[in-house]
């Protein structure tokens, strides 16, 4: 396969997208390195890097920090209308969720976070950092932020449950209106860290703004997903 780059990346890519369609590649197969694949293809790394980054980029295979190139699972189906949290939404797909606390503390709120619950300048909130797994590979890291008014003493729960779960149980408040604001993003460098990427990967950044059924808004979750990791769906009757 020595031939100029451009054709050698397209061939490349053909060749382990037929492997992936005939499932002789499954998902979460991990590549060779990066040296066996370039030997396999009998072309340079630089060359074979691109071909990865273009099939990247459509979603077919991802990269992590250290580890390397894997086949890219099914997309999670994320229903914008659904009233649901993460856990039930992949559990409902027949996938594994998993869910890890970072950090959990009490401080002032950013312009963007007062902004979005309506807060005075540099009010406090309950500020939770988490990164989440569908069948053990990172896909999320969120920032949920929350006003103290509506969940006293919150930091003394377990805040690696579905927190939809825990504000029902221990305040009585449940999700009503929900507003979406939906971006694609380049990965800044506390989310990438947390999904063990490099710094301005792309990803999907969604804004979710969460009132109460009285209409008050209570919370708002930044989320930073991987952007190979969900397909976005919206159902109007």
């Amino acid at each position: 396969m020595r031939d100029s780059a451009p054709r050698a990346v397209t061939a490349i890519c053909q060749a382990l997208e037929e492997q992936i369609e005939h499932g002789l590649l499954q998902a979460g197969h991990k590549l060779p390195a990066e040296r066996k694949l370039s030997d396999v293809f009998a072309t340079t790394r630089i060359t074979l890097r691109e071909a990865l980054v273009q099939l990247e980029a459509r979603g077919l295979v991802y990269r992590e920090e250290r580890r390397g190139w894997f086949i890219s699972p099914p997309r999670l189906r994320y229903d914008l209308n659904a009233r649901s949290h993460f856990h039930a939404m992949v559990q409902a797909q027949g996938r594994n969720a998993h869910t890890e606390l970072l950090s959990a503390q009490a401080q002032p709120a950013s312009a963007a976070v007062c902004g979005h619950l309506g807060l005075a300048p540099l009010s406090r909130v309950f500020s939770i950092c988490r990164r989440r797994r569908i069948d053990g590979r990172l896909v999320l890291y969120v920032e949920h932020h929350l006003n103290p008014a509506f969940f006293p003493e919150l930091l003394e729960h377990d805040l690696s449950q579905p927190l939809t779960e825990l504000y029902a149980r221990q305040y009585g408040i449940e999700y009503g209106q929900v507003r979406f604001e939906v971006a694609p993003t380049a990965l800044g460098a506390q989310a990438a860290a947390a999904l063990k990427v490099s710094a301005g990967s792309p990803g999907l950044r969604i804004v979710r703004v969460n009132r109460d059924r009285q209409g008050q808004v209570i919370d708002c979750d930044l989320e930073y997903w991987r952007h190979d990791a969900i397909a976005l769906v919206a159902t109007h009757g």
